[in-house]
């Protein structure tokens, strides 16, 4: 579920990364814009038995990612880091995190990672992938080229251009 199909955006994911999270990321990740964050995605994720159960691992379109659960019960679940998505070897010995309720996870969008299956019960994620265009201006998290823009309709990326009335979105090919 998308935060900003329902309207909370401004007045609560906005406030939240500009506040909080920048100063924060800026004294934890300098190196990755995270005093310049301009722009989110912020979503929420559920895990249940007979659905959704894991994550495979991956890497985020976002510079840092913040990972927060939210609630119900459940046993299981843990999240599972290795290096950056870069490395070849990053995933021969991941770090497991137990993710408790109502405390967050923050790291780099490019750090390899994932949940391991739910055992029990039903868990709801906060996910924020923070963005900062002046990072992705030069370097797209996705393809790790110089992002070719295109014109594209709806939520964008994080990318900026001159005109700021585009929303901006890096062409893979």
């Amino acid at each position: 579920m998308l935060l900003h199909e329902l309207g909370l955006d401004e007045p609560l994911v906005t406030p939240l990364r500009e506040r909080f999270l920048q100063p924060l990321m800026a004294l934890l990740y300098p190196d990755c814009g995270g005093g310049r964050l301009d722009s989110h995605r912020a979503f929420v994720v559920k895990y249940t038995l007979g659905q959704d159960q894991e994550l495979g691992c991956h890497y985020d379109n976002a510079e840092l990612t913040l990972n927060v659960a939210l609630g119900k019960a459940f046993t299981g679940g843990a999240l599972y880091f290795g290096g950056l998505f870069q490395a070849p070897a990053a995933l021969t010995e991941p770090l497991e995190v137990e993710h408790v309720m109502g405390q967050g996870v923050l790291h780099r969008g490019g750090q390899l990672h994932g949940a391991r299956p739910l055992g029990t019960g039903e868990r709801c994620n906060l996910i924020v992938w923070l963005r900062a265009s002046v990072v992705r201006n030069r370097f797209c998290p996705m393809c790790c080229r110089e992002p070719d823009l295109v014109d594209d309709d709806g939520f964008g990326d994080g990318f900026t251009r001159d005109e700021p009335t585009t929303v901006d979105v890096c062409a893979l090919t």
